[in-house]
């Protein structure tokens, strides 16, 4: 059977894309205010000019403080407009638009939220130098519906699509961990029971909007920590999300932005670039101890295909393969093995019209040089430090 071309229209759930690349979610630090901006729309458009068949805004938190920090969008009726605006300026330009949905759960900074970051039980975290709260029954209930409320106003702005963050040891992703979830509860000790939070959400979210757009998952195949969720245990969870039937698709990803975000990077550290975005005492804490949190991994083409493989042998549903994308044979590989869709993330930030260029072109070669110096713009605006 011959494998799909890569640029040519595709279906993900209910929504046709004019192609098979995806922009992957990569916060983008446009939005002040929490809401949507002429530059996050700007940013978004493009992308959609350069050629992508869907581009994923980041971070939309379903409750405020499931942020990173308080300059992320959260979901609410006041988002509304804004989201109508960037819907409606990226399909002007043929792409579709997907919502990245998701709580930050540990990873969320208590201190810029001004409200306690929650987690599957008690941590100190090493963001905010603050206790994280163990996350109760209630806490769970109401996060839940939260998934569900963001995706219909998701549906209501525009979007064709929203991806759940179930990866990066965010809220769920957290959850899923033996190391991070020590609880004794429904949610904890069995691995089923440590997937309940990512079933019941995907769940939730599948009722709420029904048909009406498309559903992906960002779910870790591994946390790249000792102790942490591991391959055998994430194919698992993703046979029980495939089998619930509430997802279109999965976005396979690893690495903890808690315990060790270079992970899912790889390539260069940026070390003095991040140290540089901390206040004086943090910077020289960062700039002294930060290579023991940012660990360096050689950058190579398609750096999760290898671990991806063993999620396409036990699935049926679509996979989109993330991870050094940045050439067309690669795109071809990803095809002729099964995946559905590719997603790029940094070699866009460089050249956001990269795909009708590899498209025009396929002996088009990136420009991305891996330094991850765009990583620490997303204090202030994500771009690549290369680009004037």
């Amino acid at each position: 059977m011959t494998p799909p071309d890569v640029f040519r229209p595709a279906t993900l759930g209910p929504v046709r894309l004019r192609n098979r690349v995806i922009k992957s979610a990569t916060f983008e630090g446009a939005t002040p205010d929490a809401l949507v901006t002429d530059r996050l729309i700007d940013f978004h458009v493009r992308h959609a000019a350069g050629g992508v068949g869907m581009t994923t805004v980041a971070y939309c938190a379903v409750a405020p403080e499931g942020r990173t920090d308080r300059h992320q969008i959260w979901m609410r009726s006041e988002a509304v407009p804004g989201l109508r605006r960037l819907t409606e300026a990226v399909h002007a330009e043929g792409a579709a638009v997907s919502a990245q949905l998701g709580h930050a759960g540990p990873v969320a900074n208590g201190a810029s939220n001004r409200l306690p970051a929650l987690a599957p039980s008690r941590l100190f975290s090493p963001l905010s130098l603050q206790p994280i709260k163990a996350a109760t029954a209630a806490d769970l209930a109401r996060i839940t519906a939260a998934h569900a409320g963001a995706a219909r106003l998701a549906a209501e702005s525009g979007f064709d699509a929203v991806e759940l963050h179930f990866g990066h040891n965010y809220l769920v992703s957290s959850f899923l961990s033996p190391r991070l979830n020590r609880r004794d509860d429904d949610y904890g000790g069995s691995l089923r029971n440590r997937a309940r939070l990512a079933l019941d959400v995907a769940r939730a979210v599948r009722d709420a909007v029904g048909d009406r757009i498309a559903i992906t998952a960002k779910l870790n195949m591994d946390d790249g920590v000792p102790g942490g969720f591991w391959l055998d245990e994430a194919i698992q969870v993703a046979r029980w999300l495939e089998a619930d039937g509430g997802l279109d698709a999965l976005e396979l990803t690893a690495g903890s932005s808690l315990l060790n975000p270079m992970y899912l990077f790889t390539g260069d550290v940026p070390l003095r670039e991040f140290a540089a975005t901390f206040p004086a005492p943090q910077r020289w804490g960062v700039r002294l101890a930060g290579r023991a949190f940012l660990r360096a991994y050689r950058f190579e083409e398609a750096f999760l295909l290898e671990r991806a493989r063993q999620f396409r042998a036990a699935l049926e549903l679509p996979l989109i393969l993330l991870g050094g994308i940045t050439t067309k044979a690669t795109m071809d590989q990803a095809m002729a093995e099964g995946f559905g869709f590719v997603a790029m993330a940094r070699a866009l930030l460089r050249e956001p019209d990269l795909p009708r260029r590899l498209q025009a072109d396929p002996r088009t070669r990136s420009l991305c040089i891996h330094c991850n110096k765009c990583m620490p713009t997303i204090y202030r605006g994500t771009r690549c430090v290369l680009v004037p």
